[in-house]
């Protein structure tokens, strides 16, 4: 028990290192992740179902040839692709916020550099490690969370692309 409490006291050390900017990117972090972490859930389960009642639907149709029988495939498989993409945009827009979260880090530590700089002059090494400390931990916390997401989107975009071309090519077109 005594390594959860020491693993809480170092995040906590940790967060309080990187100033207020560390908290809003460990939120978007999180965020993403559980965004990253319903998709692949998705990709698990409901996708599967989902896709084998499309085809299921489409299958049991009599007449598959006409022009408005090849309207209803085309909102069958726009539907699924809807869904089967639906949270990876937003995936997205956190990885690209991490950094730029980390970036408003780097300035607002900066910043707390040069009032150090400004009131006490560069004798005061201490105060000013505080500031480095609060404008490289947020840029370091971004990158890495970016980072962590980009692998996953990619991989979640493809696996995405994939399911839905593999829908198409399984909903024949004859009778």
């Amino acid at each position: 028990m005594f390594w959860l409490t020491d693993a809480i006291e170092a995040i906590r050390d940790f967060m309080s290192l990187g100033g207020p900017v560390l908290k809003a990117i460990a939120v978007a972090i999180f965020l993403m992740w559980v965004l990253i972490v319903e998709r692949i859930l998705f990709f698990r389960s409901a996708m599967r179902d989902q896709a084998r009642k499309i085809h299921d639907d489409w299958e049991s149709r009599s007449e598959r040839r006409s022009w408005h029988a090849h309207q209803i495939r085309e909102l069958m498989i726009s539907r699924f692709s809807l869904s089967v993409n639906r949270g990876i945009s937003m995936i997205q827009t956190f990885v690209a916020l991490c950094p730029l979260l980390g970036l408003l880090g780097t300035v607002t530590g900066m910043i707390a550099v040069f009032q150090v700089l400004a009131v006490s002059g560069s004798g005061n090494v201490r105060a000013m490690a505080a500031g480095v400390s609060q404008a490289t931990v947020p840029t370091m916390a971004g990158m890495v969370g970016a980072l962590s997401g980009v692998l996953f989107v990619t991989l979640l975009t493809r696996r995405a692309a994939r399911e839905v071309e593999f829908l198409e090519d399984t909903l024949t077109m004859d009778h």
